[in-house]
């Protein structure tokens, strides 16, 4: 960020001399209470290919979704599964919704139609007066990751606690319903 305010306004500039504390990139490693770890990365600055960084990983195996999506399992964890297995592995666990309107999805949604399906889905709940996929709740936990990666920073690191916004109704609730498109 440094170099570019240089570039853009002058090495004299208050945008040069400033100092930028959280930098051109940010990791964040969230603990979970039920022992996950989560790493989210935030890139604006840096030139490289485009890339979400969608990738899962466990102690049986992991998937990645781009550039290419791939999946590794045990026993064989080692090596990509191969093209017929791939296939046949994501047909046998595609979600209900992408069976139902995927294809339609990929014509006229963004992003591969992920942005259809998900505004798709948010209006049909609304219509039908069903759970959506997220709450407030969910939504506030989400957005305190940006002022706890903020304040880690800012304190060299240290380990942050994102607050119990449920007050522990976490631990009881129900999963939410696979709702499918009638």
């Amino acid at each position: 960020m440094t170099l570019y305010a240089i570039e853009k306004y002058g090495k004299d500039s208050p945008d040069a001399l400033q100092e930028y504390k959280l930098g051109d990139m940010n990791t964040t490693v969230i603990h979970t209470a039920k022992g996950k770890t989560i790493m989210i990365q935030h890139d604006t600055t840096s030139p490289r290919p485009y890339s979400r960084i969608h990738l899962v990983s466990g102690t049986r195996g992991m998937a990645v979704k781009y550039p290419e999506e791939s999946i590794a399992l045990e026993p064989s964890g080692h090596s990509f599964l191969k093209k017929e297995d791939f296939v046949q592995l994501m047909k046998k666990w595609e979600h209900p919704l992408a069976r139902q309107i995927g294809e339609k999805a990929k014509q006229v949604g963004g992003h591969g139609g992920m942005d259809f399906i998900m505004d798709y889905r948010l209006i049909y709940c609304l219509r039908k007066g069903l759970p959506l996929d997220q709450d407030v709740y969910d939504a506030a936990a989400w957005s305190s990751i940006i002022e706890l990666s903020e304040k880690s920073v800012l304190k060299n690191g240290a380990s942050m606690e994102i607050p119990d916004f449920t007050r522990g109704a976490w631990k009881s609730a129900e999963p939410w319903p696979v709702v499918t498109i009638e």
